[in-house]
């Protein structure tokens, strides 16, 4: 009879070690998926500098939207949480959006070999942070099932795992775009 409840005893032991080492493994993927934002948003901002030097020998009077720009990459930087650094990392996206257009507006700058070229590695590093963005909610979404289903629940719930939050899209980015065609019949 000992052997019987020595055996599930062990049986017990083993699940709690698997469950364990399953959510450790889930937390540290989730970490990695923001590293791998961190990364690119870091990649960004270095980018940025050459961006606005680029833009400020050609677009002189658009000095507002590029200290804008450097004040957003500043928060970037400085931000502490996931959320944070996504909050600023969306607005410095729609402020590099501006710059862009502004450049329409400057033939020569558009034609700078220098400015297509960053133009272009930004808008790489952009698809690489939604990219990652999308990977880093689908980690914590794993992650965040396997503390809410049994048994290992109870084995988060007793070594004190704490959920994961998801990287939202703000507001402002989910309206509909007004498309206004009335004009081009004339």
């Amino acid at each position: 009879m000992n052997w019987i409840f020595y055996g599930l005893l062990a049986l017990f032991i083993f699940l709690v070690i698997d469950c364990y080492n399953k959510l450790v493994k889930n937390r540290m993927q989730t970490k990695e998926a923001w590293s791998q934002i961190d990364v690119q948003l870091k990649r960004r901002n270095d980018l940025l500098p050459n961006l606005i030097e680029t833009v400020k020998g050609y677009a002189k009077y658009e000095s507002s939207t590029l200290e804008k720009v450097t004040q957003l990459r500043t928060q970037v930087a400085a931000a502490t949480t996931p959320a944070e650094a996504m909050k600023a990392s969306d607005a410095l996206t729609r402020q590099i959006s501006g710059i862009f257009a502004v450049a329409e507006n400057y033939p020569d700058l558009k034609a700078s070999g220098n400015f297509a070229h960053l133009q272009e590695e930004l808008t790489n590093t952009e698809n690489k942070i939604s990219y990652s963005r999308q990977l880093y909610n689908s980690v914590v979404s794993n992650y965040n099932v396997k503390l809410e289903t049994f048994p290992s629940n109870l084995v988060a719930a007793i070594f004190g795992f704490k959920a994961a939050d998801f990287l939202q899209t703000p507001e402002e980015e989910k309206a509909v775009p007004r498309v206004d065609f009335s004009g081009l019949g004339d």
